[in-house]
């Protein structure tokens, strides 16, 4: 089974980007599945029902999320209500919306997808990652696991990945939005990559104007980030799974232009 996971769509831009290269990609590539982070996908931050929508829409099967997962308060009961949408599992589990863990049925094979948050410069208030997704995998009904891990610190997606390797079939990084050079085959089966990249526009600092965040660091003060325009990217990684025993055979990263 081949299973395309696509970094973090930024705003409209990087939707209709994805809207435009993800069934051609799909056909050439022989893509049985499709994940992707949409935790950015709306203008202004956070993701709303109808940029979730839009996604599926444009061929995405599944939706991970983030930090901003709850930016955007009408989001909460459609989060509720899709069962193809997993918010990071470190959250409190009893009040907050959504599942860190979707079992989809594709008819061939259930696939299991979990996220993750990490804590190290982020959100320190949050569960264990490490604690949290070993409580995730006793959820987990397919013997195809995929786990989007969101967070900052490249050593802490380092010692995930390594702490999964032969538990899962493959974990991809996200929040960075920058694509790692590492998409590899851990020595156990674990598909692997430390972050897959970003979806939006180019010349761009992580999708916003970089002016914007040039000044923000000058001079200290809050700034509103508005999206950049013009030519775009999709990363992603095409992680190949052995569907009788759950391991990866070849994880290819990719950057579409």
């Amino acid at each position: 089974m081949r299973i395309l996971c696509i970094g973090d769509v930024v705003g409209g831009v990087g939707c209709a980007f994805l809207r435009s290269k993800l069934p051609a990609i799909k056909k050439y590539e022989g893509i049985d599945f499709v994940i992707c982070n949409g935790e950015n996908s709306s203008d202004g931050n956070g993701i709303t029902p109808s940029s979730a929508q839009y996604l599926f829409d444009s061929g995405v099967d599944a939706i991970t999320l983030g930090n901003h997962t709850f930016r955007r308060k009408e989001f909460y009961d459609y989060l509720d209500e899709n069962l193809f949408i997993a918010r990071p599992a470190n959250f409190p589990e009893k009040t907050t919306p959504g599942s860190g863990i979707i079992n989809v049925d594709t008819g061939r094979r259930i696939i299991s997808i979990i996220n993750i948050m990490g804590t190290s410069y982020m959100d320190n208030n949050l569960d264990c990652a490490f604690a949290c997704v070993d409580k995730m995998l006793k959820r987990a009904e397919g013997n195809i696991i995929i786990v989007d891990f969101h967070a900052e610190a490249t050593g802490e997606k380092r010692a995930m990945g390594y702490y999964l390797d032969g538990r899962v079939s493959a974990m991809f990084g996200t929040h960075t939005h920058v694509q790692t050079s590492d998409a590899q085959v851990l020595p156990n089966g674990t598909g692997y990559i430390t972050d897959v990249g970003m979806t939006g526009t180019i010349h761009s600092v992580l999708g916003v104007k970089s002016d914007i965040i040039i000044n923000k660091y000058k001079s200290k003060l809050p700034a509103r980030f508005d999206l950049a325009s013009g030519e775009c990217k999709m990363e992603c990684v095409i992680f190949d799974i052995d569907e009788k025993t759950g391991k990866c055979r070849n994880a290819n990263a990719m950057r579409i232009e």
